[in-house]
């Protein structure tokens, strides 16, 4: 996956060593990036100690919002495959004592998997 597919909002594997260096901020001390999603500018991360949603927002990006989810605060997830008509895909988490979930969409890609499959083997360990 390269520069099109971000621009047309589908995720791509991101490398971890730039998302680590990008992050060394604010990682904590001996935490670890091990796997990585880009979705147009916005990142999922997975550390192994926590979930990290990044939302880069405005034109230039410069304002970005971290949420830190720890995986035992994952009560669960689902994913919502894209249809003939409706084109977008839906990752879904829910963390404990919030009634609405986080969600992230996708445009129809296979790679809403990946990052599903990610995320259930960090939430089930």
């Amino acid at each position: 996956m390269g520069f099109l597919d971000g621009i047309m909002g589908n995720a791509s594997e991101a490398d971890i060593h730039s998302v680590s260096k990008e992050l060394e901020m604010i990682l904590a001390d001996h935490e670890k990036v091990e796997k990585a999603f880009k979705l147009i500018r916005d990142l999922i991360v997975f550390t192994d100690k926590r979930l990290i949603l990044i939302d880069k927002q405005g034109i230039s990006g410069k304002k970005v919002e971290y949420h830190s989810i720890p995986y035992r605060s994952v009560t669960h997830f689902s994913v919502e495959t894209a249809g003939t008509f409706d084109l977008d895909a839906e990752l879904k988490i829910w963390i404990s004592s919030t009634t609405e979930p986080v969600a992230k969409q996708f445009k129809k890609d296979k790679n809403i998997y990946d990052v599903q499959k990610a995320l259930a083997s960090y939430v089930l360990k």
